[in-house]
């Protein structure tokens, strides 16, 4: 089964990017998702199975770190691992987003052998083959 990867940030720019990294680090996908923040993501979970969600960490109306809190509530979204991508410099935040339940980071700019890298392991321990 090949994994539906859902990819939340409020730049359309920025999700092309990421999916174009998505496609040259060679993910065989069944579907790629797009939500522009927290609150679009959970219509998204609420609509179909997702295996994993890569977040912007700052959006209007709901961030990342609001969307990993309102995951760990929903049960369509507890257990679905989450990545962040973002700027965000401090180690504390970041800490922060790992204790609320983030399995990953990603640091803008990145390659897409860091993105196979951080997203293969997750998703090989969810089960889905890539």
């Amino acid at each position: 089964m090949n994994p539906t990867i859902l990819i939340v940030d409020d730049s359309a720019v920025t999700r092309m990017l990421i999916k174009r990294a998505i496609q040259m680090a060679d993910f065989p996908l069944a579907t790629l998702l797009e939500a522009g923040n927290g609150r679009e993501a959970m219509a998204r979970l609420a609509e179909q199975p997702v295996h994993l969600v890569l977040a912007d960490l700052h959006m209007p109306e709901m961030g990342g770190a609001e969307l990993i809190a309102q995951m760990q509530q929903d049960p369509r979204g507890r257990g679905i691992p989450v990545v962040i991508i973002s700027a965000e410099p401090s180690i504390a935040r970041i800490d922060e987003l790992c204790h609320l339940g983030a399995r990953g980071y990603l640091r803008k700019p990145f390659t897409p052998e860091s993105l196979r890298s951080t997203l293969l392991p997750l998703l090989e321990s969810q089960h889905v083959h890539s």
